[in-house]
């Protein structure tokens, strides 16, 4: 029974440790996430950049992007963030380089993230991304799924996009924002003067009644 029991525990052990091993090899790949993107909107992209090295730092990540109309990187201190744009001035990719002696180290990651829009008419969207480490090691992040449905050893980091409901994610809507801001201005500017000026009237006619007084106990 004793013996039973000893090799049940063993073979918990080992699937239980297979099991923590592929998650963890699962977890090293450089992917992104962005909750809530929709076709046709606007959101942020973060990419999650793990250091699979145990003796190299990465020093470098260039994602390459469908050709975003708005691109922008979020400062990120001991990095460079560069936006390469095409002639039509449509963002085709993102490259952040870590300063001299920087680097994200072996066991570590860091998060990289982009503000980017509109967003493709497409369900899913891959972005081909190169990671670079401090020994000169490059690796291609960018095989697609294996037509059995298995995860590639180097897959490209992707996400899944919601169909678009245009509800304040496209351009009319970044442009009437801010004349709603300017109208709500207006109106409190009115209201504001309007009260200056009765209260003022009010001001008046107290200080009149006052010197009335006094001229009637003087009398």
């Amino acid at each position: 029974m004793n013996t039973f029991i000893s090799r049940a525990f063993v073979t918990a052990g080992a699937a239980g440790s297979a099991m923590l091993l592929a998650a963890g090899i699962a977890s090293a790949h450089v992917t992104v996430d962005a909750p809530g993107a929709e076709e046709g909107g606007y959101t942020v992209l973060t990419f999650k950049v793990p250091t699979e090295s145990a003796t190299a730092g990465t020093t470098a990540l260039k994602v390459t992007l469908p050709g975003f109309k708005v691109a922008g990187t979020e400062p990120l201190a001991g990095w460079k963030s560069v936006v390469d744009k095409d002639g039509s001035q449509l963002a085709t990719s993102v490259t952040w380089t870590a300063d001299p002696g920087v680097s994200i180290g072996p066991g570590q990651f860091q998060r990289f993230v982009l503000s980017v829009g509109p967003l493709p008419k497409e369900k899913e969207l891959s972005f081909d991304a190169v990671q670079t480490y401090s020994d000169g090691t490059v690796v291609n992040w960018d095989q697609a799924a294996n037509a059995d449905g298995s995860e590639p050893e180097h897959p490209a980091p992707s996400i899944t996009l919601a169909e678009g409901t245009g509800d304040g994610h496209d351009d009319d809507a970044h442009a009437v924002a801010p004349s709603s801001h300017t109208e709500a201005a207006a109106t409190t500017d009115t209201t504001a003067r309007w009260l200056g000026g009765a209260g003022l009237a009010l001001g008046s006619l107290g200080a009149a009644l006052g010197l009335g007084a006094v001229i009637r106990k003087r009398t």
